[in-house]
């Protein structure tokens, strides 16, 4: 990303505030912007206020950069934060989690009953060596016994990696290597698109060479045989259940490691992201207070992640169950047994606040709103969107077609590293644009700035950058304190600003629109165009449901767009129309955000390639567009799709 700043190309003039009578009830409101601008650390203690501390910190913040220290002095425990002080309070039999497996089987688990459960757990990870200042792998599926093993992890003041049960033996082994796990917890298998798939041969083979382990905790979920090592494999119900019910929480202080997790370097090597415990857990609970306006004892909370991502840990883990949360967990994919499950789940258990990705939007957008159609989905009353930007049009479907026109969209920035939401809309406050996230966090502060530093202003684009410490930002990497340096705070070493890799513009009224990786802007003609703004043209289409965009090696522009899209259901597209509906596609490219952006090539296809989180891998895209040979395909979650698009490259030739 050479030069001074990104193009930008597109605009967005829709607007849509509150519902009325929204703002009146809301948890925040517009002069909390004012307050925590007045004095950021005085706000931070307030929301600091809101956990039950065993010791109140002396210092709220210690900023040495790049390493910050918040609630100096502090302790407390995050599991009887999220579990034990609700009993106390009289809340025991309130429901914690409606959990809905794939199979149809359910199980409705109050806070009294997981408060004896994570007990229980604590209990037998203590009998099995776990101590304070240890590392316990999880590679669980979305099931109860996750959320209970993380919340004995923290319990005792061990810091827990949590892996993604789709993630490979390789992925796993490289993970407990790094962070010399002293104790595995899986299962004996998991169920996908309705059968069940091994889980416990993968983690045997990934432990196969790692010496740290001692023990693997297994709980019985498909009920298939697995592979056993006496001596060091248990099953979860035989060392569990035994157990005695009660457990004295003790009280860690504020930087005690609470959790690594990991995210794929461009080296190909995990980074272990280290997150601590008084400052994560106050904003994963503050943030997950105001952006969703949740009301305990009310509000029906659905965040649709897996837990083996950030977003599981912080908005199906600790900030609900820290604001005592009402939460739905679904085990399985959105399409088992038939496409409407989603919405099936919101009308069983009343959903009132549902929390998904774009991905999943689109895919919605791809099915049909017949599908959604068909259920009553009146409970809900807030929607978010995590994981990448959210393209305008379907930001729109899914106002319309999932929130009926009548609840606000909290569109959410935010990072493993950062550990918590960073910019989004407060839904009883902001007037939201479709698409964007609209601005920062009241207690957040962060710059969109050229590479030299300067910042962009209104209608400006360029880098996004973090200016001010916040507290529940990554305190390093696992191991390697020069990778952290390098990785997040060298480019603005001189400045302090931590860079998160995202390129960004200020519309002409200030509101923030994310436009991407920096890796993924395009350089065409000398303007410099940003992948996610073309691919949300192309979604504004009628016949497009999905949009993957990349910038490829041309002779006379220097760089060239080539598209890849997937049409909507109801499109018709064969031999004798593909012509027709590609010149009309890049045509309103063009229409939309001007001639400089019409794409060279569009080629329609069936799918993706995406992560098993849902991100599209443009450089994969990239490698076809450029004839090159296709990288590594490990991390998709479907490698196939690579096929498929390769042997269909020429079909797809568009040019004027």
């Amino acid at each position: 990303m050479s030069g001074a700043t990104l193009d930008n190309l597109s605009t967005e003039s829709r607007s849509f505030p509150p519902p009325e009578g929204f703002a009146d009830q809301a948890n925040a409101t517009a002069d909390w912007y004012d307050r925590a601008d007045a004095d950021r650390e005085a706000f931070w203690a307030e929301q600091a206020d809101r956990l039950a501390w065993a010791e109140r910190w002396d210092q709220v913040l210690d900023w040495q950069p790049p390493f910050a220290k918040w609630f100096v002095g502090g302790k407390l425990n995050v599991a009887y934060n999220c579990v034990d002080r609700h009993v106390e309070a009289g809340h025991g039999e309130q429901v914690a989690f409606h959990w809905e497996g794939e199979p149809g089987d359910t199980r409705t688990v109050t806070y009294a009953e997981l408060q004896r459960d994570v007990c229980k757990a604590a209990n037998a990870l203590t009998e099995l060596g776990v101590r304070a200042g240890d590392r316990v792998a999880i590679q669980l599926p979305m099931i109860p016994e996750a959320v209970v093993s993380m919340l004995a992890c923290a319990r005792l003041g061990a810091a827990h990696s949590v892996v993604f049960g789709g993630f490979s033996p390789g992925a796993l082994k490289a993970r407990v290597l790094d962070a010399e796990a002293k104790l595995l917890i899986t299962s004996d298998g998991q169920f996908r698109r309705g059968k069940p798939a091994p889980m416990k041969e993968n983690t045997d083979q990934a432990i196969a060479e790692t010496p740290s382990i001692e023990h693997v905790l297994v709980v019985k979920r498909t009920e298939t045989e697995v592979p056993w090592t006496e001596g060091r494999d248990v099953w979860w119900h035989e060392a569990v259940d035994r157990q005695p019910d009660t457990h004295e929480a003790e009280a860690f202080d504020a930087e005690n490691p609470l959790f690594i997790l990991y995210t794929s370097g461009t080296t190909g090597t995990p980074k272990g992201i280290l997150h601590t415990s008084g400052g994560y857990l106050t904003q994963a609970a503050y943030t997950h207070h105001v952006v969703f306006d949740h009301k305990p004892g009310e509000s029906v909370y659905w965040c649709t992640a897996d837990i083996g991502w950030v977003t599981g840990h912080s908005y199906i883990v600790y900030g609900p169950l820290a604001n005592r949360a009402t939460s739905v967990m679904y085990e399985g994919t959105p399409n088992t047994p038939h496409e409407g499950r989603h919405f099936e789940i919101i009308q069983k258990y009343g959903v009132t606040i549902y929390y998904t990705a774009p991905t999943l939007i689109r895919t919605f957008m791809k099915w049909g709103k017949e599908i959604p159609e068909k259920y009553d989905l009146s409970s809900l009353k807030v929607l978010g969107s995590v994981g990448e930007s959210i393209n305008p049009e379907a930001w729109m479907w899914y106002r319309e077609n999932i929130g009926h026109d009548n609840c606000p969209i909290v569109d959410t920035w935010w990072q493993t590293e950062t550990g918590a939401i960073m910019i989004a809309p407060l839904p009883g406050v902001t007037a939201a644009k479709p698409g964007s996230a609209m601005r920062t966090l009241p207690g957040i502060s962060a710059e969109i700035v050229t590479e030299e530093a300067e910042p962009v202003g209104p209608g400006g684009g360029g880098y996004l950058v973090l200016d001010k410490p916040w507290p529940a930002m990554l305190r390093g990497i696992w191991g390697d304190e020069e990778r952290y340096r390098d990785t997040y705070w060298s480019r603005f070493a001189d400045q302090g600003y931590y860079f998160a890799g995202d390129g960004a513009k200020y519309d002409d009224d200030g509101a923030i629109w994310l436009l991407g990786r920096v890796d993924d802007v395009m350089n065409v003609s000398g303007h410099r165009i940003s992948t996610t703004e073309v691919e949300s043209a192309l979604v504004s289409h009628p016949t497009v449901a999905e949009a993957a965009v990349v910038g490829a090696a041309d002779a006379t522009t220097g760089q060239a767009i080539v598209a890849f899209v997937i049409l909507r259901g109801n499109a018709a597209y064969d031999e004798s129309t593909s012509e027709t509906v590609l010149k009309e596609l890049r045509d309103h490219v063009a229409k939309e955000i001007g001639p400089i952006a019409k794409p060279r090539q569009i080629m329609v296809v069936q799918e993706l390639p995406k992560t098993r989180s849902g991100k599209i891998m443009r450089r994969l895209l990239r490698d076809v567009a450029e004839n090159r040979e296709v990288g590594d395909v490990t991390t998709l979650a479907d490698s196939s799709v690579m096929n498929l698009i390769s042997d269909g490259l020429n079909k797809g030739k568009s040019e004027d």
